[in-house]
């Protein structure tokens, strides 16, 4: 654990002892008041506490051009620094018997091991039923949830770049990086599907293949490592669309081998058309059809549960059959803010700001980075011939970070 830096010590001294200290990526510090100096690497969270109490509290960031930012009213709180350099502030206890100042500063060094731009950890992965499940990534005889979640690490994390399917609404996967994604100005971070306009549509209104995924970003606040903490959702341009529904659930069952498949003539393109039901919390059923193109279990096979139940925001359907019959269906985009949604030489299109936040009452929310992303597959339809809406991805990106 980082120790605070006593008054008087050279900074070198300080940068040394730093580079050689056995220590947490995030640091904990708790005293009975606030020590003079601390120092942290840029990126890095600092709990900075202190055990006098009062009837309020405010931590103060004094920058060098005058300016002031309070930073809290709580007891506690947690810096984080996007930029190496010294750092100013003082912490306030208000209280008519017995208040409290100090001042204090942090140095903020450069990490010693560049970070990584791109994914260091896939945390979790559940997707729901879909033609590309126990494919992307592929699902091997004896597999299990540890095994599978291994082959996505390798899919998405580093510089690989291989599709992964997160199957029907609800399915999700949550990963993060090697450092705090900082909340600068503008956008943050990047995730990259396969998204495709059709030709004869306008960059106005534009539609082909799009499959939007929504995303949800955490910040550590325990700093345990895990994703755990409170999560919140981007508000892409669907936020505000009456149509979008809050605290959607749904439940899918796996397919019964033993029941004969439904077919239609007129929809030679299914195998199955009611393959794998489901029922949600809006009285609606349904059914995941199977289509004579991908013939294996749509259903993950590595989860030994009988039903997945997944909960979120739905947003609205974007697709239009243009045969009448299941053979020709487009998916316009949406404006902004999802994943798999424009073409990937959108840069801007699939980029997303952490300053979309939104808690569970759709109030802004502002956090000063994230630590774990989740992208879920936003839209429940199905498109004919070409299946289920699956949100796919292959990477994510820090855009503060060069890469």
């Amino acid at each position: 654990m980082l120790q605070p830096i006593k008054k008087g010590i050279n900074f070198a001294l300080c940068t040394l002892y730093f580079a050689l200290a056995s220590c947490a990526p995030d640091t904990e510090l708790v005293s009975l008041g606030i020590d003079d100096e601390y120092v942290t690497y840029r990126m890095q969270k600092l709990k900075v506490a202190s055990a006098y109490t009062g009837q309020s509290y405010r931590w103060t960031w004094h920058r060098d051009d005058g300016t002031d930012s309070i930073l809290s009213d709580k007891p506690e709180h947690i810096l984080l620094f996007a930029e190496e350099g010294t750092y100013k502030l003082s912490f306030d206890v208000f209280d008519s018997q017995n208040p409290y100042h100090h001042d204090f500063t942090v140095y903020v060094l450069h990490e010693e091991t560049e970070y990584s731009a791109y994914i260091s950890k896939v945390h979790e992965y559940r997707p729901a039923p879909g033609q590309f499940i126990n494919t992307m990534p592929q699902y091997d005889e004896g597999n299990d949830y540890e095994d599978i979640l291994a082959k996505v690490n390798d899919c998405i994390t580093g510089t690989s770049d291989v599709m992964i399917s997160l199957g029907a609404w609800g399915g999700y996967c949550v990963f993060g990086f090697d450092h705090t994604v900082v909340n600068r100005e503008g956008y943050d971070f990047a995730i990259y599907g396969n998204a495709f306009y059709d030709l004869s549509s306008g960059d106005e209104n534009p539609y082909g293949s799009c499959e939007p995924g929504i995303v949800y970003v955490s910040y550590d606040e325990n700093m345990n490592g895990e994703p755990d903490d409170t999560w919140y959702e981007l508000a892409g341009s669907e936020f505000t669309n009456s149509a979008t529904i809050f605290g959607y659930s749904i439940t899918y069952t796996a397919p019964d081998p033993t029941k004969a498949a439904v077919t239609d003539r007129q929809q030679a393109w299914a195998s199955d058309l009611e393959y794998i039901p489901w029922v949600d919390n809006q009285g609606e059923s349904g059914f995941v059809a199977k289509n004579i193109f991908h013939t294996q279990s749509y259903y993950p096979q590595w989860l030994i549960d009988n039903t997945l139940t997944f909960s979120g925001s739905r947003l609205p359907s974007n697709a239009v059959d243009l045969s009448g019959r299941g053979t020709y269906v487009i998916q316009y985009a949406a404006a902004w803010g999802y994943v798999d949604n424009h073409p990937v030489a959108k840069k801007d299109l699939n980029s997303f700001d952490i300053s979309w936040a939104r808690d569970a009452l759709g109030q802004p929310v502002n956090l000063p980075g994230v630590d774990f992303i989740k992208v879920m597959t936003g839209v429940n339809q199905y498109c004919g011939s070409i299946g289920e809406t699956s949100t796919e991805f292959s990477k994510a990106i820090d855009l503060n970070i060069s890469d």
